[in-house]
């Protein structure tokens, strides 16, 4: 059966920024017949739930790994490195467990793919990806975004 990384708070856990879950009959069924691997990249760095809302600053994700943009929370805290050493983590799981694709979590600082909060915290979208996406992304994972209800 084939493995996929899932973004943990898809799969129903309340792991994300305000301490919900977005579980989905949308990612039930995009998940038939495999075995999915829920991961919170920010939760697996130490970062508490609920925790303060974060978005990447100067770019997106692989801007952040690079050294060329940040992330931080809406009160102006770093947590880059917690960001990226989330991402870290979920690239171990994935290879772990033999994921070749990733269904990540839309828009997310950590696991958006396509699109990011512009880091303005006004609700704004920009083109890009978010951390553990890129870093996903650079080592051959195909990463989909998703949406839960």
């Amino acid at each position: 059966m084939e493995s996929v990384l899932v973004s943990a708070c898809l799969r129903g856990v309340p792991c994300r920024f305000d301490g919900r879950g977005k579980a989905s009959a949308e990612m039930t069924a995009a998940l038939a017949g495999r075995r999915p691997v829920a991961f919170c990249p920010e939760v697996a760095a130490g970062l508490p739930t609920p925790r303060r809302p974060a978005e990447i600053v100067g770019g997106d994700g692989h801007d952040v790994l690079d050294g060329r943009a940040r992330v931080v929370d809406d009160t102006g805290c770093d947590v880059t490195e917690a960001f990226v050493d989330g991402a870290g983590r979920a690239l171990e799981a994935a290879r772990g467990a033999g994921c070749t694709e990733a269904l990540l979590m839309a828009r997310s600082p950590s696991c958006g793919r396509g699109t990011v909060y512009d880091g303005t915290f006004a609700g704004r979208l920009r083109e890009g990806d978010g951390v553990t996406a890129a870093l996903l992304e650079r080592h051959g994972i195909t990463v989909r975004p998703a949406t839960g209800d």
